[in-house]
């Protein structure tokens, strides 16, 4: 007996599992990590005397039903019921697993173009499994079963593979936390890139899941299902990716533009001037909403709202004011969602245009989002622009990328000239994510975070200040050094 371990480090990162099929992704691994899967989460959180049971589900790419098929023969082997809900959203999959409260999978690799696949595992409840949270023991354990060293469990009694369609729940779950039904009627646009936006949207935003009509016109753009994206990248976060919707959003005379990724996770917002609703403005818009649903409810209640330590100063400041206590946390959705329940927060954003809700099972939902954005346009009658503005008063730099032969040495200079000189003045310093220097309570307040990439030799750098000249100024004088020669080379 081979006692090999296959080194799947490759394709299971910190969060989840992401490969080009079938060179480094192909049906024997997934069926490993279903097996794995089984024996990590899956049958340890089975209830005493109840079938071990999850749901599985799969984006629009060509590759998903093989990879799922597979993926669920080890867990049927290993005694696991599985249900496969079939095409579906990422937030759809998290539905699925909270409201039945079993594990699940999510077969996608979200913007990643065409030959990519993945899997976004979740524990019952939606709660994550990520590289601290089992992840690790399911990549090694998967590892184990393909190279020979460790057989996987096999059951007595296989489990079942069902097949059921749960659109139409997760269309009317959505639909009872967000009340559409009382607003202006609304010209929306929506962009789902080819991805499963153009699934869901019909659902939740119109009458396809069999609900009745809202006051929204839907303007849908490129809503074929077709993982080879043809249009373009199902990545909102690349400005190139939104030009099509900035433009259609002004052709038609649209209130707003909705921009979805791949798996529909995600959702980017355009105003009615074709001009992009920052994420940091739309957590603070949703946030105030979130809070204000909280207190109304009971006002002794102190509400807490979670944030990554790059969204915008707007939010603390806004969501502070409106009575809650903010939580500032690293950048990535397994940090954002670990605070969220640990601390029982209605609410969490990030940058990335991650939107978490405590009433969602504490995952992320860029649908619930827009339909809080919609809600909030709906009920009052000036355009979004005019809405958003209260949202963002101050300016940033966006993220930007740095590519450096020596990343330590150009962090190096940036602490010299900022933190060891202190020539800019009394600064706050912080290393809860990379490097945070804060003058914000000062005379002219500006911030900038400076962090590695975990997989490139990049530093990203996000600025942000009261005043535009300021933000200018410290961005360019950061870049400056991260950009220039190390003297000692």
């Amino acid at each position: 007996m081979s006692t090999d371990i296959v080194d799947l480090s490759g394709i299971i990162k910190a969060y989840d599992v992401r490969g080009v099929v079938p060179d480094t992704f192909d049906a024997t691994i997934a069926r490993a990590i279903g097996a794995a899967f089984a024996t990590v989460v899956v049958l340890p959180e089975a209830a005493p005397g109840s079938r071990p049971t999850a749901v599985v589900g799969h984006d629009m790419r060509d590759t998903g039903p093989e990879l799922v098929a597979a993926f669920a023969a080890g867990l049927t082997a290993a005694g696991v019921d599985v249900v496969s809900i079939g095409l579906c959203s990422t937030d759809g999959l998290y539905h699925a697993s909270g409201a039945h409260d079993v594990p699940g999978a999510m077969f996608t690799a979200s913007h990643n173009p065409a030959e990519y696949n993945g899997i976004k595992l979740c524990r019952k409840g939606a709660r994550p499994v990520g590289q601290d949270s089992g992840l690790a023991e399911v990549r090694d354990l998967a590892g184990a079963y393909l190279g020979g060293a460790q057989q996987p469990v096999t059951a007595t009694a296989p489990g079942s593979l069902t097949e059921r369609s749960t659109l139409s729940d997760y269309a009317s779950f959505l639909r009872s936390l967000v009340d559409l039904r009382g607003i202006r009627p609304l010209k929306v646009v929506v962009d789902a890139g080819n991805g499963m936006g153009g699934y869901t949207v019909p659902a939740v935003l119109g009458s396809a899941a069999g609900l009745d009509a809202l006051p929204l016109d839907v303007v849908p753009l490129y809503f074929e299902l077709d993982g080879t994206f043809p249009n373009h990248e199902a990545n909102p976060l690349e400005p190139e990716n939104l030009r099509d919707l900035q433009a259609a959003v002004v052709e038609h005379g649209a209130d707003l533009g909705l921009a979805f990724d791949g798996d529909a996770d995600r959702c980017f917002v355009i105003d009615e001037r074709g001009e992009p609703v920052s994420p940091s403005a739309i957590t603070a818009l949703v946030g105030l909403r979130e809070v204000a649903r909280e207190r109304a409810l009971d006002d002794s209640r102190t509400p807490v709202v979670i944030h990554n330590l790059i969204t915008s100063r707007v939010v603390p400041d806004l969501l502070g004011a409106a009575g809650a206590r903010t939580v500032r946390t690293r950048v990535g959705h397994s940090f954002i969602k670990a605070q969220m329940a640990e601390q029982d927060a209605v609410f969490g954003g990030e940058h990335s245009a991650h939107y978490y809700f405590r009433d969602f099972f504490f995952a992320d939902t860029g649908m619930l989002a827009a339909m809080h954005v919609l809600a909030a346009l709906g009920e009052q009658p000036h355009p979004l622009s005019a809405l958003a503005e209260m949202y963002e008063p101050y300016f940033a730099s966006g993220e930007i990328n740095s590519r450096t032969a020596d990343v330590p040495a150009a962090r190096a200079r940036v602490v010299e000239a900022y933190v060891t000189q202190q020539g800019a003045g009394p600064v706050v310093v912080d290393e809860l994510d990379g490097l945070t220097v804060s003058h914000w309570d000062e005379t002219p307040q500006w911030w900038f975070n400076l962090r590695a990439s975990n997989t490139e030799p990049l530093l990203r750098l996000n600025v942000e200040a009261a005043d535009e000249d300021i933000m200018v100024k410290v961005r360019d004088d950061v870049l400056a050094l991260v950009r220039a020669e190390d003297e000692d080379a």
